[in-house]
């Protein structure tokens, strides 16, 4: 399955809204050091109930919009 995600790092508590086909998910975590795109998996992980190494970033790792594929 593949998802359109538009990440907000920074922001003071972690939830994903799903509107018009697109997840909108507010993260705590800054972008620095990549430790945003890593909460940002596994809070994917525990929405979809599957293993954090089945969800992969394949397009925007440096951006908010992102592609994400989930085996």
């Amino acid at each position: 399955m593949i998802i359109k995600v538009k990440a907000k790092p920074g922001s003071s508590r972690q939830e994903i809204i799903e509107k018009e086909n697109v997840f909108h998910v507010n993260l705590k975590q800054s972008p620095k050091a990549n430790k945003a795109n890593i909460e940002l998996i596994n809070l994917l992980a525990r929405h979809f109930n599957k293993p954090a190494n089945s969800i992969k970033i394949l397009r925007g790792k440096t951006s908010h919009n992102k592609i994400i594929e989930i085996k």
